[in-house]
């Protein structure tokens, strides 16, 4: 059943399987709310893609989502927060809906990291468009102009999950390569960004190359406190959001094969619909 007119939902979308692990953690601290999720799957990756491709392909499943009644849509993707959302709020906001509201996953990482690093090292791994985006440290200058940031791009990591390679001995040596590569970029790094709403799935390989006062920040814990803290200070959208605390899940890609995947990153049994763009 597809979500009814006066179902408002909160829209999650991401370009594969990360946002769940976005997604997973919203509905542990907001469980009354309804979500509708969309993973964008049949052109996936995002990581490697143009700016412009990325805003297109953003656009067009914010626009469904928006069609599907969310009046509030989260870009649970780093690389889609990293290269259409400031387009999104300031561009085509004001003429599709100005009631309607588009969030991302960077900033309410980068307004607490400073928080965590007491050498005010940091460091980020993330995709190659997030990398080259410069995203992060623009806006971790915003908040904490003293921080220095040190990024590493890992294209094999999103590919090795998608496939579910990560835990075979071959992606050790990946996992360890972009790890030691981050940290001779300063030997002060004391805090990480996983900044890949994949990577969370690597959390344990990571800890094993990296030194024990290094702290790891996983975004959906983040993204949701952030999120909480949103609702509270925007009432007027809290109260249009309806909530029979239920989900659904829809994909660009075929529903069986988005299904078992999609539950080892929820880390529940998922029943996805086909969204044809």
């Amino acid at each position: 059943m597809t979500a009814q007119k006066n179902n408002s939902p909160i829209g999650i979308f991401d370009s594969g399987y990360g946002g769940l692990t976005v997604l997973k953690e919203i509905v542990k601290q907001l469980p009354q709310y309804d979500y509708l999720y969309l993973g964008d799957n049949a052109r996936a990756p995002y990581g490697t893609r143009s700016f412009e491709t990325v805003y297109q392909y953003t656009l067009e499943c914010v626009k469904h989502l928006f069609e599907m009644g969310c009046p509030l849509v989260i870009l649970a993707c780093n690389t889609a927060s990293a290269k259409a959302l400031r387009n999104i709020q300031q561009k085509d906001l004001p003429n599709i809906d100005p009631t309607k509201r588009v969030l991302g996953v960077i900033r309410p990482t980068t307004e607490i990291v400073g928080n965590y690093s007491k050498t005010k090292h940091v460091g980020i791994l993330g995709t190659t468009g997030t990398v080259n985006s410069n995203s992060y440290p623009i806006e971790i200058a915003k908040f904490f102009p003293e921080v220095k940031v040190f990024q590493e791009a890992c294209p094999m990591w999103v590919p090795l999950i998608e496939n579910n390679e990560f835990n075979n001995e071959g992606s050790n040596y990946f996992i360890e390569k972009h790890i030691h590569q981050l940290l001779k970029k300063s030997d002060k790094i004391d805090t990480i960004i996983l900044g890949c709403t994949h990577y969370p799935l690597l959390v344990n390989k990571i800890k094993q190359y990296l030194p024990h006062n290094i702290t790891i920040l996983s975004q959906g814990e983040i993204v949701a406190n952030g999120l909480v803290d949103y609702l509270k200070r925007h009432p007027e959208m809290e109260s249009r959001l309806s909530k029979n605390n239920q989900l659904e899940f829809f994909t660009t890609e075929t529903p069986e094969n988005f299904n078992e995947q999609a539950s080892r990153f929820f880390g529940k049994e998922i029943k996805s619909k086909h969204l044809g763009l």
